[in-house]
């Protein structure tokens, strides 16, 4: 999988825009601190690349930190940043019971209401802080800076797509070249094929190891009771969906949230948080047990 890049029209020409991220400020309660230092460019500006990552993670620090050394040789200024991977990192799944039981004792799954409770807090998904964190661009300040030529001769260096005999083709620039160290030659239309058929047919295999375990499905039948002896609805019992069940079910619940005033969004924070805790509880043994089989049977759950 090549780096996804946003794409902005400019004066007639589709200009690749530059991924955005956070100014990685520290934020105390969440378990990402060991990724964060990999966030935070060194002395020759490059990040970090993070050893404890998957191979698709490690390409896109290659591909950002190639970037950022391509773009000041032609003189500009390109802060190289991989968005979500503090956040991805945030402990509230329950692969680690402890660091889940505190981080939901506070801010239930994160998503809802606790950015309205914790506006200034980052590890609030949503929230101010959050944004700032994970989602503001650090190079916005120079790119404001930059003349209306300058800032096409930015766009220039980082790469284009134009329509060139009636095609969207992409022209040199920064891009292709740090796509190419990271991700090696464009591949033609029947590999990319082929390995995404792979890909799928690898996950659809994984999850069927997973819940086809008869362990996982003997504490998933418990973690199931379990809920529903805290009044919590169960729609589905398969290992590899109920992890996550109650969390995607209160998540869906948040739509308004941002409308409510702080006290509200405390009392209805206190019940997500009560629901949160039952779940991570009730799914303590399930989770022990399902997290190294699903390290050794890895499932995305993208295989259609």
């Amino acid at each position: 999988m090549r780096a996804a890049l946003p794409v902005a029209a400019a004066t007639g020409v589709l200009v690749l825009a530059g991924c955005s991220q956070g100014d990685n400020t520290s934020s105390p309660g969440t378990s990402s601190a060991g990724s964060a230092s990999a966030q935070a460019p060194a002395g020759n500006g490059e990040l970090t690349v993070p050893q404890d990552v998957d191979e698709e993670t490690k390409k896109q620090y290659l591909y950002q930190n190639a970037l950022a050394v391509c773009m000041r040789a032609k003189g500009f200024t390109y802060t190289p940043r991989v968005e979500g991977v503090e956040a991805e990192a945030f402990p509230f799944d329950g692969q680690d019971y402890e660091l889940a039981k505190e981080y939901r004792g506070k801010y239930g799954y994160g998503a809802t209401y606790a950015r309205v409770v914790y506006p200034n807090d980052a590890n609030a998904i949503g929230s101010r802080a959050y944004t700032e964190k994970y989602e503001s661009n650090p190079d916005q300040a120079y790119r404001d800076s930059l003349s209306p030529a300058q800032q096409r001769a930015y766009e220039k260096a980082f790469g284009e797509l134009a329509m060139v005999d009636g095609k969207k083709t992409e022209l040199p620039g920064c891009h292709k070249d740090a796509t190419v160290r990271a991700y090696g030659p464009e591949k033609s239309e029947a590999e990319r094929t082929r390995e995404a058929n792979a890909s799928r047919a690898a996950d659809r295999a994984a999850q069927q190891a997973l819940d086809g375990d008869s362990r996982l499905v003997a504490l998933a039948q418990d973690f199931a009771s379990c809920l529903r002896g805290e009044g919590i609805p169960v729609t589905t019992t398969q290992p590899t969906s109920i992890g996550d069940m109650v969390k995607f079910a209160v998540n869906g619940q948040g739509q308004g949230v941002d409308e409510l005033d702080i006290e509200a969004a405390r009392a209805e924070l206190a019940q997500e948080i009560n629901v949160a805790l039952a779940d991570l509880e009730c799914g303590r043994k399930f989770r022990a047990a399902y997290f190294p089989k699903l390290a050794k049977h890895p499932f995305t759950g993208l295989g259609g």
